[in-house]
């Protein structure tokens, strides 16, 4: 009798345990005083030991960074560039009002995107026809955008920080230098021919073994990339205008790129004032141009504050809906207005104003889809519509391999980090000598304006390229202050579907009660204004929800053409339990990130 009933009990066991795993992946991570949350468990851990070094939240922000470069190669870098937003707990706010430029006194923005070369031109990815040249902005030299990381991070870290760059860049350089076991996803990224490692010879000696490809559990050791870190812990100025700034310069230009010693020594980080609005009592910081992230944010916050989404439910069609609407709307309003602050006048206080939410909020049909080519902009405001009428639809979002991070250290400081390579990998070029790949941002421009870009975003003249512009992003670093106090940090990668990630998880903490690692699991829906679909993820809607969205006349996409991956990002968020001050961590279950702390 037991021998007959053994294999049932094995069954129940399995069962049982397979429960308890779901049950426990959507508890978040605690910890009572400080934590990361990132998308590489071993960058998350090199943040912590940071911090518990006596290191603020900015400190291990960058810590992270560096050893993101290491660990996660795809996306972390110092070829590229990024974002930061930074939250400290004892600055004294100022008065602005939420809609109004300049939030608080408390918010730092730091914008250290990509820069296009002085030798960039407006046509440069264009054949003798006109037509763009596939792949010319995605791969190899001529990709490749000033990069702005070392110079980001290293000012972030002088101004905020509490330690020396040298101890806080400690964990990168010990991860290059001994190597890091792969991942099964990893080994499988490093050998795969869709990201052109091997075709450089470089990138194929460091990241294939010379086509000796890594396997699952290897050991990745990065000696080259260690030693170009410790010569910026010692030195990041060496980076733009030394020796290293005409190593990097001359690899570029042997290689074909436009990229002079020049460009690196004119490359400079901007301070800049976040976004800054409310949602439901709550105060929102944000990025602001050249991201389209945080605008795009609010105007969708503003739109969806006026319906009682709770009342409705998650997952539920009338939401669903709702949301879309807003989504589409505030597309809408990206593709016409956005692109380089320090090129254009970007009317971004028109568009967070809650009196253009509600306006827009007017157009909804409550039961009905409306048609994306038929959207009529509300005129309420004089300064969108001059604007509107002499400038071209300008979007061009950044590919998919962004990375983001969350940080919030024992004092309550805290910091959003959303940084990019472009695509997986960027340009798949390694500078020679220096060990570290090269972005491939300048396809973050317009390389034929009126031509939709790769995610089937309109594009046009305020993004075409131009010598020493940043290209338009998406990124999204988020914070969120309740009553005073930090609720929220939190940011994604995923090209367009940043923004509606972050409004995703946003909405399962605020509206629908979820706990914050439920929040970052629940499903994804995104819609973007063109291409007319709404997409979703494949899994976690029912089937009688998304009839009843068709049936409002939604066109819901069966096929991801614009990532035929599935990738849905990777939210990675921190929240602050207001009562207990715990911080709650949730990294985003689609991927391998971890949030840590102590």
């Amino acid at each position: 009798m037991p021998l007959r009933r053994k294999p049932l009990l094995v069954l129940v066991f399995t069962a049982l345990a397979a429960v308890c795993s779901q049950a426990a992946a959507m508890r978040p991570a605690h910890a009572q005083h400080a934590m990361v949350a990132s998308q590489h468990e071993l960058a998350s851990q090199a943040g912590v030991d940071i911090m518990k070094q006596g290191g603020n939240a900015i400190d291990a922000a960058v810590a992270t960074g560096f050893a993101l470069a290491v660990v996660h190669p795809q996306a972390g870098n110092i070829g590229g560039g990024g974002f930061m937003l930074v939250y400290l707990a004892n600055e004294s706010p100022t008065s602005a009002k939420p809609g109004q430029m300049g939030g608080a006194k408390k918010l730092h923005f730091i914008d250290y995107r990509e820069k296009a070369p002085a030798a960039a031109t407006r046509n440069m990815y264009l054949d003798a026809q006109g037509n763009v040249i596939p792949d010319a902005s995605l791969v190899g030299y001529k990709a490749i955008g000033v990069p702005g990381s070392v110079a980001g991070m290293a000012y972030a870290q002088a101004k905020f920080g509490k330690l020396t760059l040298a101890q806080v860049m400690g964990p990168a350089i010990r991860l290059a230098r001994d190597g890091f076991a792969l991942s099964y996803e990893d080994a499988q990224d490093l050998r795969s021919p869709r990201y052109h490692l091997g075709e450089f010879p470089e990138s194929q000696r460091i990241f294939q073994r010379d086509a000796k490809f890594y396997e699952q559990g290897e050991i990745l050791k990065q000696p080259d990339l260690a030693r170009t870190l410790e010569r910026i812990a010692k030195n990041p100025d060496d980076f733009y205008h030394g020796e290293m700034a005409r190593e990097l310069a001359a690899a570029i230009q042997k290689g074909g790129g436009l990229i002079t010693a020049q460009d690196l020594a004119d490359y400079e980080v901007k301070e800049r004032e976040p976004v800054h609005g409310s949602y439901r009592g709550m105060e929102i910081y944000s990025a602001p141009p050249p991201s389209s992230g945080g605008v795009a944010l609010l105007e969708i916050l503003n739109i969806l504050e006026g319906y009682d989404l709770k009342k409705y439910g998650a997952g539920s069609a009338e939401a669903i809906h709702l949301t879309i609407e807003a989504f589409r709307r505030a597309f809408y309003d990206r593709a016409e207005f956005m692109g380089d602050p320090d090129f254009a006048k970007i009317p971004v206080a028109q568009l967070i104003d809650k009196k253009y939410g509600a306006a827009w909020r007017e157009s909804v049909n409550p039961d009905k889809a409306s048609a994306s080519n038929g959207l009529k902009r509300p005129a309420i405001f004089n300064e969108l519509e001059r604007y509107a009428s002499s400038h071209a639809p300008a979007v061009a979002p950044e590919p998919s391999n962004t990375t983001h991070y969350s940080v919030v250290d024992a004092e309550g400081n805290a910091v959003a980090v959303t940084t990019t390579l472009n695509d997986s990998f960027g340009s798949a070029v390694t500078a020679k000598g220096l060990g570290f790949l090269l972005n491939d941002e300048m396809d973050d421009f317009t390389s034929k304006p009126g031509v939709p870009n790769l995610f089937g975003l309109i594009q046009g003249e305020a993004n075409a390229i131009g010598p020493g512009k940043r290209p338009l992003s998406a990124m999204t670093p988020t914070i969120v202050v309740n009553n005073g106090k930090l609720l929220l940090v939190m940011g994604s990668p995923g090209g367009p579907r940043i923004i509606t990630t972050v409004v995703n998880v946003l909405l399962g903490i605020v509206d629908y009660g979820f706990n914050v690692q439920q929040a970052v699991n629940a499903p994804r829906f995104h819609q973007q204004w063109q291409p007319d679909w709404v997409y979703q993820e494949r899994v976690g809607f029912s089937p009688d929800t998304l009839h009843l969205l068709r049936n409002m006349g939604h066109k819901i996409a069966t096929e991801d053409k614009l990532y035929p991956s599935g990738m849905w990002g990777d939210a990675e968020v921190i929240e602050i339990n207001p009562k207990t001050g715990e911080r709650l961590g949730g990294s985003d279950a689609r991927n391998n990130g971890r949030a840590l702390g102590y």
